[in-house]
C-alpha cells in the first residue's frame, strides 16, 4: 500500500484544483467534439455558473446540519456510552465501522463526523482500559462507514431525482420517489451485504500478535467540544440563554414534518434538512449553544460552496454545446442494456476522482447517464443508483471527504489509505455485482 500512499501524498492536488481542471477539460472536449466555438463555450460556462444555487444551498445545509447534530451534547454523550461497548481491539474496529455506516445511512455529514468522533473516543477509552488500539485503522474504519452513504436517507442523487423542479427531474421528465431507489429491497440488501463484506475485510487486515500498533498520542485526552459564550448579563442574554426559544422552533418543525408526511408528502433534500434542523433545535440547550455549534460546523462548508458554481458552469458548457448528447451517444455505442449498469458504475467511480462531491457529480454526469439509459431502454433508476454507487465507492481513495475526519483525528491521508483501499476493493465487489445484475434484470 505504500506506493499508493506516496502517489496520493505527492501528486494528487486539492479538490478545488480538480474542479478547475475538469472545467478546462470539458471546455476542450466541447471545442473538439462539437461544432461550438470558444465564445459559445465561454457563454455556456458563464451563464451556467448560477445554475445550481438552490442545490448548492441544500447540499451545504446537509453538511452543516449533520456536523452540528453530531456535536450536540446529547449525541456526544451517546458517543461516550457507545465507546464503552467494545471489549477487544477487533471489536473496536468493527464497531466503529458499523456505527459510522449506520450514521452515514441517516446522513452523510453525520456519518463522517460520528465516525471520526467515535474513533477518537474509542481510542481514549481504550488507552485508559489498557486496550491496544491501532489508531490509523480505527480512523480508517470510521471513514469506511462512509462507503455506503449514497444508499441512505441523504443520498443526493436519489433525493434530487425525487425533488420536483430539480435538474434530474427535468432530465427524467418527472420525479422518481425514493421508494424506487433508496428504499428498494435490493438497495437495502446491498447496503447490508456491503457492511458484512467490508467488515470481514477490515478484520482480515487488523494488527495481530506482534504487529506494530500506533496508539492515540498520550497527550490527547478527548475530542474537542465547542466554546460557549453564554454569560448572562442583559435581558437579551437571558433570551439567548433560554431553552424555550429553540424548543418552540423544534416543535414547530416537527409539527410541519408530521403534517407533510400525513398529507402524502415525500422525502426530498429540503425535508431531510428540516428533519435534522428539528432535531438540533430540540437537542441544544439554548441559542448560545446553537450559535457556537454552527460556527464550529461552518468551517467544513466553505470549500464545497466554492466548488459548486464551477460544477454548474461545467453543466452549462455540456448542455449549451450539446456535449451531453455526444457523451450519451458514446455510452450507448459501448454499452448494452445488460452491461449499462456496471459501465455506469465504473465510469462514475472514475468521474468521482475529478468531481468528489456527490451532488456535483450528479450535476455533471446525471443527465448524461439518464439520457443514455433512456436511449438503451434501461430503467433510469439503474442510472441513478449506478452513479450513486460509483460516487461513494472511490471516496475511499479520494482525499476530499476524508479531510474533516483526518482533521478531527489529527492524521494524514497516507496514514489510513492502505486500509481504505481494502474497503474500496471489498465494497467494489458488491457494487459491481449489484449494478451488473440490475442491468441484466432490468
Amino acid at each position: 500500500m505504500r506506493p499508493v500512499n506516496s502517489v496520493v501524498e505527492r501528486y494528487i492536488p486539492s479538490a478545488l484544483v480538480f474542479a478547475v481542471v475538469l472545467t478546462f477539460v470539458v471546455a476542450a472536449l466541447a471545442l473538439l467534439l462539437t461544432d461550438s466555438g470558444p465564445i459559445e463555450v465561454l457563454d455556456g460556462w458563464g451563464d451556467g455558473l448560477s445554475g445550481l444555487l438552490a442545490f448548492m444551498t441544500q447540499m451545504a445545509l446537509i453538511l452543516l446540519l449533520g456536523h452540528t447534530l453530531a456535536n450536540t451534547a446529547p449525541v456526544r454523550r451517546l458517543l461516550t456510552r457507545l465507546a464503552a461497548v467494545p471489549k477487544t481491539a477487533l471489536q473496536a474496529y468493527l464497531y466503529v465501522f458499523v456505527i459510522a455506516a449506520l450514521a452515514s445511512l441517516i446522513t452523510w455529514g453525520l456519518g463522517l463526523v460520528v465516525g471520526a468522533l467515535l474513533a477518537r473516543e474509542l481510542a481514549v477509552q481504550g488507552r485508559e482500559r489498557g486496550l491496544r488500539l491501532h489508531f490509523p485503522l480505527l480512523v480508517a474504519a470510521g471513514y469506511s462507514g462512509y462507503v455506503i452513504w449514497h444508499m441512505g436517507y441523504s443520498g443526493s442523487g436519489p433525493l434530487t431525482a425525487a425533488t420536483e423542479g430539480s435538474f434530474l427531474a427535468e432530465a427524467l421528465g418527472g420525479t422518481i420517489p425514493i421508494t424506487e431507489t433508496i428504499f428498494t429491497w435490493w438497495n437495502v440488501t446491498a447496503a447490508v451485504v456491503t457492511i458484512l463484506v467490508v467488515g470481514l475485510a477490515l478484520a482480515a487486515v487488523a494488527p495481530r500478535g506482534g504487529d506494530r500498533v500506533v496508539e492515540l498520542p498520550a497527550h490527547v485526552r478527548d475530542a474537542e467540544g465547542v466554546a460557549l459564550d453564554d454569560e448572562v448579563v442583559t435581558p437579551a442574554d437571558r433570551v439567548d440563554g433560554s431553552r424555550v426559544v429553540t424548543t418552540l422552533v423544534g416543535l414547530a418543525l416537527v409539527a410541519y414534518l408530521v403534517h407533510h408526511y400525513a398529507d402524502g408528502g415525500t422525502a426530498s433534500l429540503d425535508i431531510v434538512n428540516w428533519t435534522f434542523l428539528a432535531l438540533i433545535f430540540l437537542l441544544v440547550r439554548n441559542p448560545f449553544e446553537l450559535i457556537a455549534l454552527v460556527k464550529n460546523a461552518a468551517a467544513n462548508v466553505g470549500e464545497i460552496l466554492l466548488q459548486f458554481p464551477l460544477y454548474a458552469g461545467i453543466m452549462g458548457i455540456m448542455s449549451t454545446t450539446g456535449l451531453i448528447a455526444v457523451f450519451s451517444d458514446a455510452v450507448v455505442d459501448i454499452a448494452s442494456p445488460a452491461t449499462f449498469g456496471l459501465l455506469a458504475f465504473l465510469s462514475a467511480g472514475v468521474v468521482n476522482f475529478f468531481v468528489p462531491s456527490g451532488g456535483g457529480q450528479f450535476a455533471v454526469q446525471g443527465p448524461v447517464m439518464i439520457d443514455a439509459a433512456q436511449s438503451l431502454g434501461v430503467d433510469p433508476v439503474v442510472a441513478i443508483m449506478a452513479i450513486a454507487y460509483g460516487d461513494q465507492w472511490t471516496n475511499m481513495i479520494q482525499p476530499f471527504w476524508a479531510l474533516p475526519v483526518l482533521a478531527i483525528a489529527g492524521l494524514k491521508m497516507r496514514d489510513i489509505l492502505g486500509y481504505t483501499t481494502v474497503t474500496l476493493i471489498a465494497s467494489g465487489l458488491v457494487f459491481g455485482t449489484v449494478t451488473l445484475l440490475l442491468g441484466v434484470l432490468s
